[in-house]
């Protein structure tokens, strides 16, 4: 897998979820997102999003996202992730 390529997926994938409202992204709680998306190069990416409490229920949301081609990477995905406060704000930066 192409690391550097898996990120940019993964960024773009990322930059939808970041314009949903905390209340948008709740739904992430019981399910997780998945997609299969083919980049430039033709290699299939796997996408895999879901949500945690970050620390105490009806707090902050961590949402995590994965990557990975289906090779090996699969045991070992990339991952990244942001969190988000109840009133909309994004603590990672």
């Amino acid at each position: 897998m192409n690391k550097e390529e898996a990120k940019s997926v993964l960024g773009k994938a990322l930059g939808a979820y970041r314009t949903k409202t905390y209340n948008e992204l709740g739904y992430l709680l019981e399910t997780q997102d998945t997609s299969e998306v083919t980049a430039e190069s033709g290699t299939n990416y796997q996408l895999e999003i879901q949500a945690v409490w970050d620390d105490e229920e009806s707090g902050n949301l961590r949402v995590m996202r994965s990557i990975d081609d289906g090779g090996w990477r699969a045991f070992m995905p990339l991952t990244d992730d942001f969190i988000i406060a109840p009133d909309g704000k994004f603590l990672d930066g």
